[in-house]
């Protein structure tokens, strides 16, 4: 239903609470962005850890402390315009929410990070097929072995995104998405999910598990939802991020995004 509304018009039917699922496939053409919103006394290192570990941390936006708006994305309220959000007290997942206003502090500093669905809509463009869209379930998403660079209270390992491709079409996805570096950029590994310490694709730690043919490769990306497992390692007393898969969906488009 959403896949063919305005941004604006889809935002507007998730603060209303009409949409509270995942928004792959949803407003082709727009920018969705991964969130964290954290206090303003931890933003510097937080920007910093974006800065140093930039695959799986592109930084789209930052809001000004207190401002629940990003002017430069859209007429956004941040605090009822994501279709799911999740709440960390402690470093703990204490609730998932469809609306934070409750929860807002007046110091508190929004991050809008590249999507992985920006990408996909380049690879669909392509002839490419996206499983998680063709089967209409969540991307999966897995924890790896390999360290982000922390900065701070703020550390972990990587979380991955995968999408199934037959090598031919998996290098020729490679050079799609190494156009558009702020969302994600190339793939960082393909084929033995176990080298990259993933030891059963069919049981994603986030989103759901799709089908892979015979034939074809798992192809792995840098996934925002790294930034959660950052999060949960700073031990915060409150901190916010999107839930896995429901993204903020903005008024960028993604040609703004490619480079050539």
């Amino acid at each position: 239903m959403s896949s063919t509304l305005s941004p604006a018009e889809l935002r507007r039917r998730i603060r209303a609470g009409e949409h509270t699922g995942n928004t792959s496939g949803s407003a082709p053409g727009f920018v969705q962005c991964n969130i964290v919103i954290l206090p303003a006394s931890h933003a510097h290192d937080f920007l910093r850890f974006c800065q140093l570990n930039p695959k799986p941390c592109p930084l789209v936006a930052v809001g000004e402390p207190g401002d629940a708006s990003l002017p430069a994305l859209g007429d956004i309220d941040i605090r009822t315009d994501v279709p799911a959000y999740r709440v960390f007290r402690g470093g703990e997942l204490s609730e998932e929410v469809n609306d934070i206003t409750a929860l807002w502090q007046d110091d508190f500093v929004t991050f809008a990070l590249g999507c992985s669905f920006s990408f996909e809509e380049a690879l669909l463009a392509d002839g490419l097929e996206v499983r998680n869209i063709s089967q209409g379930v969540n991307v999966p998403m897995y924890r790896t072995n390999i360290d982000c660079i922390g900065s701070g209270p703020f550390t972990g390992k990587m979380v991955v995104s995968m999408r199934p491709y037959r090598a031919a079409d998996a290098i020729r996805a490679i050079q799609i998405c190494s156009r558009f570096p702020a969302v994600h950029g190339a793939p960082i590994h393909l084929g033995d999910p176990q080298l990259i310490g993933i030891d059963d694709l069919s049981h994603p730690d986030f989103g759901d598990a799709v089908r892979i043919d015979a034939g074809e490769l798992p192809v792995f990306w840098a996934c925002g939802v790294t930034p959660q497992v950052a999060l949960q390692a700073a031990k915060l007393p409150l901190a916010i991020t999107h839930s896995p898969g429901c993204m903020l969906v903005t008024d960028k488009r993604n040609s703004q995004l490619a480079v050539l």
